[in-house]
């Protein structure tokens, strides 16, 4: 297999599995917990480019998996060994368990085929919430990582990915973080030295004409 070959394999439907992090009401939404992220996932697009790549991974069977960070009411189990914990247990909008708060934000919606992983702890989709044996059970090698934040929740998925033993993928234009200019210069800087990064538009390219698709960095 030649180099360029090997460069876009990744990108193509074949075990991949595509995972939404926190694309919730209490994150994301108008009623958000965190109404500078909201608005930065909104307005720069990620938001609307994770609902197109739901939609085409749905069309090309690629397996939707949507993360989602809540916790008890009685916070019991949840993670306070962090000042980003002890803050969000302060804040006005709380993701409460069975709360509309944890529901996915629009435009996404959850089919009766995606898989929804909650967490009550800690910072990863993949650590502690049984996700990994999920993805291997639906014969995942690619995960691609889209949503929120890329100040934590995303480069910890990806991190965790890649430690496990996928092959990551972020679409650089379905993740967003605070300020607006971090994203970009920590997704070159840091998670373009251990993930396959592309763009939305790659992708669907990538995902309607199997092995026809444009190589990611």
């Amino acid at each position: 297999m030649g180099r360029t070959e090997e460069r876009r394999r990744p990108l193509g439907p074949e075990g991949a599995v595509l995972l939404t992090v926190e694309c919730q009401r209490g994150v994301v939404g108008p009623d958000s917990a965190l109404p500078e992220l909201a608005a930065e996932a909104r307005e720069s697009g990620a938001l609307a480019n994770v609902a197109r790549l739901v939609g085409a991974a749905r069309a090309a069977g690629v397996q939707v998996v949507h993360a989602l960070a809540e916790r008890r009411p009685d916070g019991r189990g949840s993670s306070g060994n962090a000042r980003l914990f002890r803050a969000a247990a302060r804040l006005p909008v709380q993701q409460l368990t069975g709360s509309p708060a944890v529901e996915l934000a629009e435009p996404l919606e959850a089919a009766d085929e995606d898989l929804v992983v909650r967490r009550l702890h800690g910072l990863s989709p993949l650590a502690g919430t049984g996700l990994d044996a999920l993805l291997r059970n639906l014969g995942c090698r690619t995960l691609v990582v889209t949503g929120v934040s890329a100040n934590v929740a995303v480069p910890n998925a990806v991190f965790d990915a890649v430690n496990l033993g996928y092959t990551a993928v972020v679409p650089r234009d379905a993740v967003a973080g605070v300020p607006a200019d971090y994203t970009p210069a920590m997704i070159r800087n840091t998670l373009a030295l251990v993930a396959t990064v592309t763009t939305t538009d790659e992708l669907l390219a990538a995902w309607a004409t199997p092995g026809a698709a444009p190589a990611g960095e």
